[in-house]
């Protein structure tokens, strides 16, 4: 099958502003068994960073996953596009199922997928030095494997994010601390404000707390739009940290 031509021109985003039915039948099965897939019709993706919420198997990384597969990364993350080859093209997911929904005016031009459990072999890639890797350089120069986990990431949010990209992130909170994650925010939000597009799969109520984002819970009942009061993570950690103690009895068995 030919490859569509992209012909939009490079410039500020949103770039993809959602996920819609494609050509094919959905099917059965994982993954249109999760309520958040068979109710992604509601997540629109036009704002400079859309954020998903939701407890573990809500559905977000597929999410995630099925977005980063349209616009045309590789599966593992990395590079929007990789040295040597042409331009990603967007391309339908889930078997032709899901189709995305494109901004006519532009395209980006550059980005990255964050995906934390694969970051190792996309870091140990770059340090490589391969024909094919991208220039240290673009990651300020320290070798990414000198640096902890968490360094490295945020090396990438300092050295690579930046005005006219697409960036979408799956859970980065993994490799980092609560100032870590107050950092990445420090690279998000100028991006952001300078024309890039965030798509972040994220439990962290410090990420959660990203200005000017707009918020979708996943759950049982598919998605809906959130404000960040509302969000279970933030009122669960606000629990917690008002009465550790208590909640530990609970996890526990300990009550009374």
């Amino acid at each position: 099958m030919p490859k569509r031509r992209d012909v939009r021109r490079f410039g500020p985003g949103p770039y993809i502003l959602g996920l819609e039915p494609g050509a094919a039948d959905w099917g059965e099965g994982f993954p249109f068994d999760v309520p958040a897939v068979a109710d992604v019709a509601k997540l629109r993706l036009d704002a400079s960073v859309t954020l998903l919420a939701g407890n573990n198997g809500s559905g977000k990384s597929t999410l995630i996953e099925a977005i980063a597969e349209a616009i045309g990364f590789a599966p593992e993350g990395g590079e929007l596009e990789r040295a040597g080859e042409l331009p990603a093209v967007p391309r339908a997911v889930f078997g032709g199922a899901l189709e995305p929904v494109l901004a006519p005016w532009s395209k980006p031009r550059t980005g990255y997928f964050l995906r934390a459990e694969s970051f190792f072999n996309i870091a140990a890639f770059i340090d490589g030095g391969s024909t094919f890797a991208p220039d240290l350089s673009l990651y300020g120069e320290v070798p990414l494997h000198q640096q902890s986990h968490g360094e490295s990431f945020l090396a990438l949010a300092a050295n690579r994010f930046g005005g006219e990209g697409l960036y979408i992130l799956d859970e980065p909170e993994a490799a980092l601390s609560v100032s870590g994650a107050l950092a990445l925010l420090t690279a998000v939000v100028p991006a952001a404000r300078a024309g890039a597009q965030f798509v972040i799969a994220t439990h962290s109520p410090v990420l959660l707390a990203c200005p000017d984002a707009v918020i979708y819970e996943l759950g049982e009942a598919g998605i809906a739009r959130c404000e960040y009061d509302d969000l279970d993570a933030v009122r669960f950690t606000r629990g917690f940290l008002d009465a550790p103690e208590r909640y530990l009895r609970a996890a526990l068995g300990e009550l009374d």
